[in-house]
């Protein structure tokens, strides 16, 4: 298929090795490299700099900004940011002269709706909640739950994140309750989770 017949865009100084998946309306950027067996959902954007391993999988609507390595063994579902410069890994102890080839990346998961700041660092082998906020700078090191709002090195949960990103407060008698001031959104704690509540 040519160029011009493609429902994605790809820049002429970007690298996309065939075959690949790539969805409708995707953008990928200056010096962005794609390599085989890696599949980008639709309307995603991948900056400047951006490498995507091979069997990489991205979900719909993902934001890649610049300088980010997304390398085999992550996959990362719909709507879901990724700042400048962050860092994805897929082995945990490497050693140069003991190369780790022969046997399978410790798989990184990044759910629906996560933010993850610029320069963090996200260590091989956890998944990442939906909606959780992983801040600038933060190294995760462990499974974050879905909406915690983490930062620090290591991280840590100084709270919990709105669907919209927004930091939740918290209210009632057991401080149970947590609510939006941005959008209205409401939430309750069930034991060391939160969940969306109509009212």
């Amino acid at each position: 298929m040519s160029r011009a017949k493609k429902e994605y865009f790809v820049h002429e100084t970007a690298v996309v090795d065939a075959p690949v998946s790539i969805g409708k309306g995707t953008k990928i950027w200056h010096f962005s490299h794609v390599m085989t067996g890696a599949r980008i959902g639709a309307g995603c954007t991948i900056g400047q700099n951006v490498f995507i391993g091979s069997g990489v999988r991205i979900g719909n609507n993902v934001k890649i900004q610049n300088n980010v390595s997304v390398y085999e063994g992550v996959v990362i579902e719909d709507d879901v940011f990724c700042g400048p410069s962050c860092v994805f890994t897929n082995v945990v102890k490497p050693r140069s002269a003991f190369p780790r080839r022969d046997r399978t990346f410790d798989p990184t998961v990044v759910r629906t709706g996560v933010t993850i700041g610029a320069n963090a660092t996200i260590i091989c082998g956890i998944t990442i909640g939906e909606h959780a906020f992983i801040g600038a700078g933060a190294v995760v090191t462990k499974d974050v739950p879905s909406h915690a709002l983490c930062f620090g090195n290591p991280a840590k949960q100084r709270g919990w994140a709105c669907e919209c990103g927004e930091k939740l407060a918290s209210s009632g008698r057991n401080k149970t309750s947590l609510s939006c001031l941005a959008c209205a959104r409401r939430y309750r704690k069930v034991g060391q989770m939160i969940q969306k509540t109509d009212s």
